[in-house]
């Protein structure tokens, strides 16, 4: 909690120093209506904070990230409830950038760039190292070598065990279709998780199919996507829908994946909208599937 204070008097920190100039960040404040199947409604709020610190003329830059929520891939604490309402630091990390790529030191992302559907969930965090090198605008290699651990306190620990590596290959091959592919050790099993995505020519519509298997139990989660942007009364809304189906011996990383709903099938539906341009205020909602059992969620998010 130290480093979590100090990070949210870093601002006026700078500032005295004279470096105000270089400091940059991220506030994204949100409150939810939860309404699960057979249990009793519940009223929950997030808060994600991503400060940031780029060095003049220079390719370094240093990143926080700030966030409620009590697991790895949570990021809401629920109002009223018995326990307490914990925000983490859960990222602090070096970055350096080049025309060829980036590197990155410390407790870091768990992604590169966009997070998809199968990868680890975008609230998460891996102490450890990450390099992007970038040979062409068109393809990307990606290892990272690390910790995935204490998924139950997520805040900064010193890492014991070096037990993550991922190694992974992003290829454009057209300016319709991209895939990727990638091989990673975690949680003490190895997997193989590959994307394709097609994006229709002149629009705003992707697609895409993602397969994410254990090369232990030989159990797979498959993902089927498709977003585009509505355009209703003049005013655009973002939808996100996806099919997912995943074994129940797939094992711990299932939970940990970025749309993860429930082991089996499930079916998810996702709509984000402006709501007041000026106060960068927008509301979203989604509807979820699985298996006999629903899932209503309606919220609002203001983003400084």
């Amino acid at each position: 909690m130290k480093i979590t204070r100090l990070l949210l008097i870093a601002p006026l920190l700078f500032a005295q120093l004279g470096w105000a100039s270089g400091f940059h960040s991220k506030l994204e404040l949100e409150s939810r209506f939860d309404a699960r199947h057979e249990k009793d409604p519940r009223y929950q709020y997030k808060v994600r904070w991503q400060p940031q610190y780029q060095f003049d003329t220079s390719a370094w830059s240093l990143h926080g990230f700030v966030s409620t929520g009590e697991e790895f891939a949570s990021s809401y604490n629920t109002i009223n409830a018995q326990h307490t309402q914990h925000i983490y630091l859960r990222r602090f990390f070096a970055r350096y950038e080049s025309q060829y790529g980036k590197s990155e030191f410390g407790v870091i992302p768990t992604y590169k760039g966009k997070v998809a559907s199968t990868g680890l969930s975008k609230d998460g965090w891996i102490t450890g190292a990450r390099q992007v090198y970038s040979p062409t605008k068109d393809i990307k290699l990606e290892f990272v070598v690390g910790e995935l651990a204490h998924l139950d306190s997520p805040t900064i620990r010193s890492p014991q065990n070096l037990d993550y590596v991922e190694l992974e290959v992003s290829v454009d091959f057209s300016e319709q279709w991209s895939y990727e592919l990638g091989i990673d050790h975690m949680l003490d099993d190895n997997f193989v998780r590959g994307e394709i995505r097609y994006h229709p020519e002149n629009s705003e519509t992707e697609y895409a199919i993602e397969l994410l298997n254990n090369l232990d139990t030989q159990h797979s989660k498959l993902v089927l996507s498709n977003s585009r942007n509505l355009l209703i009364n003049n005013h655009e809304i973002e939808l996100f829908a996806y099919y997912s189906y995943v074994n129940e011996a797939f094992g711990a990383r299932a939970e940990l994946t970025e749309d993860f709903v429930d082991f089996g099938h499930a079916f998810t539906v996702e709509l984000e909208s402006e709501l007041i341009a000026e106060w960068s205020l927008s509301w979203f909602s989604k509807l979820k599937f699985h298996q006999g059992q629903s899932r209503f969620q309606l919220g609002l998010k203001l983003t400084i």
